[in-house]
């Protein structure tokens, strides 16, 4: 029988059990594929602790890569034996085989294995929709100063070589100081050690006192009111995790004196809710990977049946770039 990592209750990594499965027929705009690669990403550990909270139980994972084995009435963009990757709702990447909606599965280059497809999608598409979609109100052009936070994470080395190829001067922030050079490495103009530096200060001295038009922010609590001290009049602070912890409720009054600025929380999901918009972002993705502009990094490979080792290295900051599991 195919075997899927699985949860019957929140908690830690003790949670995550390797267990038996059926796989049946894909139904009406369903696909059944089996995976080559999945995706390990924070967004896992929030579904595994019940900060997002899903029926249990819960098979984990969003994304992953293989081979599609059916097609399900409806579904004409696939086809039996097509290379395939996704981000998608709802979990259950962490498995050999599984049946899913096909709205966000797209068909995988030639030209990227199915393990930079695991690691890239779900990833590559935030990205994307953060450095394409989410802009402060003035726009980014060639030149300007925009904060990205974790930036030796997944996202964050992706964003470090997207941000360059677009002209863009990102500061990226890291918790050590192997993990800035990694980001420097890959793109960033300038990098900062939160754990070591006041980063607010530093996003004011490289800036000119002038601050960014648009920080990037993964981190949530811990981060959340340097961030908007380090906005320009009319700055965009863009939330799209809760790494340290969910930011606490604030008073909107604040937003006016620090300069008239805006806030957003973000998810990949919205962007991704039509098959138009997932095919057209994945093709910007594609594009600039198999352009050479963007490297995904795989810096962590686990066997599917230690993906609890994984999370536990995971939240432990102990990775960087982008893990994938391994069935």
């Amino acid at each position: 029988m195919p075997r899927a990592i699985q949860i019957a209750a929140y908690g830690g990594p003790e949670q995550l059990q390797l267990v038996d499965v059926t796989v049946g027929e894909p139904g009406p705009g369903e696909i059944r594929i089996r995976h080559h690669a999945c995706g390990l990403n924070y967004i896992d550990v929030y579904q595994r602790t019940g900060l997002y909270a899903n029926p249990l139980p819960l098979r984990l994972g969003m994304e992953g890569a293989g081979i599609v084995e059916a097609v399900g009435p409806g579904v004409t963009h696939l086809a039996s034996g097509d290379r395939a990757a996704y981000a998608s709702n709802p979990p259950g990447s962490y498995s050999e085989l599984r049946v899913m909606p096909a709205r966000n599965v797209v068909k995988l280059p030639d030209g990227i294995a199915f393990d930079t497809g695991a690691a890239m999608m779900l990833k590559g598409l935030t990205a994307q929709y953060l450095l394409k979609r989410t802009l402060p109100v003035q726009g980014l052009q060639p030149g300007d100063h925009v904060l990205f936070h974790a930036a030796a994470g997944g996202v964050g080395l992706i964003a470090c070589q997207w941000a360059k190829a677009l002209g863009l001067q990102l500061i990226g922030t890291a918790g050590s100081a192997e993990k800035c050079a990694l980001a420097l490495a890959h793109g960033a103009a300038h990098v900062i050690d939160y754990g070591k530096e006041d980063f607010v200060a530093r996003v004011k001295d490289i800036t000119g006192g002038r601050g960014v038009k648009v920080v990037y922010d993964s981190v949530g609590k811990d981060t959340f009111e340097g961030s908007l001290d380090c906005l320009q009049p009319f700055g965009l602070l863009a939330s799209f995790g809760n790494a340290s912890g969910p930011v606490p409720p604030f008073a909107l009054g604040t937003l006016g004196p620090k300069g008239s600025l805006y806030v957003t929380r973000q998810t990949l999901f919205t962007h991704i809710a039509t098959r138009e918009a997932t095919q057209a972002m994945a093709d910007d993705l594609f594009a600039v990977v198999l352009s050479g502009a963007v490297k995904i990094r795989i810096d962590q490979r686990y066997p599917l049946a230690d993906a609890a080792q994984a999370h536990r290295d995971l939240e432990a900051r102990k990775t960087t770039g982008s893990t994938v599991l391994l069935p």
